[in-house]
């Protein structure tokens, strides 16, 4: 797929009828001198997007797994963004930190379990939003998974949605960011800036910060950014703030959204992507929405024909998530995610991958690369 030929039509589209397109970002000269030298970010195959860093090998949004993921070949590195007690933004995924950090070792922070309701459902944890970033820094990172290496627990600390972006803006090649803006409404419910803006104005902010600014030019590939959202007004809103191109990520389709309380089956219709297109240039739909499992095999029944849709559309498709381990196989790939991968990069024929291993997607494409596929 010729993906400069994917990225002309959207710019002329964003310049002539006000739509946003795939614009482009500059990266900050200030931190890095070299930046005009850099290998570019490749364009002729799909997106390898390391999901919160290379998570598969190390603690999950780190500043480790996210250099580990660009010395693997990850085209983007890509974060959850929260904010604290004190609004600062910071990567993580969940919005308590129970399953990722070591906050129930810190006993000055016993009294800070509560209970919230997010999205109808009554959680119970230590809830980001109760911590302040210098609290917060005060813990350290464990990989989620327990079939995963453990050895760097109690390594590393969280990271600052500021801290996420240096690492891309001093890699040695074009490393592009792909944050994405998680439970807005839960967070602006919860945190409440001095200046009475939002987390998405905020969010911005960082971005405008950083210097990474939206350019109608090819630019846009010298330091590339994604936003994404499961929250679709989160996107339209951001959408009068800048042009830079965002995604709309698509969950289980018998779920509802959490701002606009549609199922998300509603949103992957026809008239939905008519409208939702003015917006974004892209979904990000779980694997299991386009091909559902059964008893750890692909279902006969599949929704591949969201992908043409999409395309159809002129929307990019980036599925989630890739992983190794056999518990996230399907018996039909024989343990071996080369044929995962395979199904979905040259049959389903997808923009784009959020993977835990960075690096076997990247070996996956240079070698059939060198085949000549």
């Amino acid at each position: 797929m010729n993906w400069i030929g994917i990225i002309v039509p959207f710019i002329a589209v964003s310049v002539i009828g006000g739509c946003v397109g795939r614009p482009l970002v500059h990266p900050a000269p200030s931190t890095i001198a070299d930046r005009h030298i850099r290998k570019p970010l490749q364009t002729i195959r799909p997106y390898n997007i390391a999901h919160r860093g290379s998570n598969g090998e190390l603690p999950e949004e780190t500043i480790a797994a996210y250099k580990r993921a660009i010395e693997e070949g990850a085209d983007f590195i890509e974060s959850d963004i929260l904010s604290s007690k004190d609004g600062v933004l910071i990567c993580l995924h969940d919005l308590i930190l129970d399953n990722t950090t070591d906050v129930a070792n810190h006993k000055q922070f016993a009294n800070r379990k509560r209970s919230y309701e997010v999205q109808g459902v009554n959680i119970t944890g230590w809830f980001v939003v109760d911590f302040t970033l210098e609290e917060l820094k005060l813990l350290r990172v464990k990989q989620r998974f327990g079939f995963r290496d453990q050895q760097y627990n109690g390594k590393f600390s969280l990271i600052t949605f500021d801290e996420f972006i240096s690492v891309a803006l001093h890699a040695k090649r074009v490393v592009g960011i792909y944050p994405e803006i998680k439970n807005p409404v839960f967070i602006n419910q919860h945190v409440k800036w001095s200046d009475g803006k939002k987390f998405e104005d905020k969010f911005m902010e960082t971005l405008e910060n950083m210097d990474i600014k939206d350019l109608m030019s090819t630019e846009w590939l010298k330091q590339p950014i994604f936003i994404q959202s499961f929250a679709p007004t989160s996107l339209t809103y951001i959408a009068n703030l800048t042009n830079l191109p965002k995604i709309l990520l698509i969950a289980d389709l018998t779920t509802r959204t959490e701002d606009t309380n549609q199922w998300f089956f509603e949103i992957t219709s026809d008239s939905y992507f008519s409208f939702i297109k003015k917006y974004v240039v892209g979904i990000g739909p779980s694997k299991e929405t386009i091909l559902p499992s059964l008893d750890n095999h692909l279902s006969k029944t599949s929704n591949a024909g969201l992908v043409a849709k999409a395309h159809a559309h002129g929307l990019q498709v980036h599925p989630y998530t890739f992983r190794n381990e056999n518990i996230f196989l399907n018996f039909d790939f024989k343990q071996d995610p080369y044929e995962e991968y395979d199904l979905w990069i040259n049959k389903i024929k997808v923009d784009g991958l959020f993977t835990d291993f960075a690096g076997s997607l990247h070996n996956f494409q240079e070698w059939t690369s060198e085949k000549g596929n």
